[in-house]
């Protein structure tokens, strides 16, 4: 007698609501990009950081959770290729490879993590999508703090001085907006 399960169904994400077709896989992940662009140029300087508070993270991880890992993936893919590339939609309308661009390797990483993670349904509660938010904010500052570190010449306590605590609050209100706005969106839809 075999104890073997059938596969679980993956579940779905906000973005696979609308009629699957290629088109709308090409539009979402142009979508993401442009939303992650647009939301970079939310630029606040901090003062002693080469890194200012944008709301690129934010984008980052709301287009992980809302397309899923793979046209998360893809869409923060094409940002950074897109900004290496000369376009002027990193932070403050920068482009090209600067000492934040660690930050960006990160997104990307951190995009397709949250994304597989709503795919499990971590996007439906309030207490999922918080611990969703803090391993996607813990995966850019893994790579972006020592990136910085080593981009910038600082010491290890010097890259998390001027690269991570400042952000810490900013990055809590930011995973509290998400809390409240996935959560409510399944509802609003109907769907849990």
């Amino acid at each position: 007698m075999s104890t073997a399960a059938a596969p679980a169904r993956p579940r779905e994400v906000l973005a696979d609501l609308l009629p699957a077709t290629r088109l709308r896989d090409v539009a979402l992940v142009l979508g993401g990009a442009a939303l992650t662009g647009l939301a970079a140029q939310i630029s606040v300087p901090v003062p002693g950081s080469p890194v200012p508070v944008t709301g690129q993270t934010f984008a980052a991880l709301l287009v992980g959770t809302t397309l899923g890992a793979s046209r998360g993936l893809a869409s923060l893919v094409l940002y950074a290729l897109a900004g290496l590339a000369g376009v002027p939609w990193f932070a403050g309308g920068t482009s090209g490879v600067s000492v934040s661009f660690g930050y960006i390797v990160g997104m990307m990483l951190a995009s397709a993590a949250v994304g597989a993670l709503a795919r499990r349904g971590a996007d439906r509660s309030v207490v999922r999508m918080a611990g969703t938010m803090l391993l996607g904010e813990a995966i850019i500052y893994a790579v972006g703090v020592p990136y910085l570190a080593h981009a910038a010449g600082m010491s290890p306590s010097a890259a998390i001085a001027a690269g991570l605590t400042p952000f810490l609050l900013g990055d809590a209100l930011k995973a509290a907006l998400a809390m409240g706005v996935m959560p409510t969106a399944w509802k609003l839809i109907g769907k849990r």
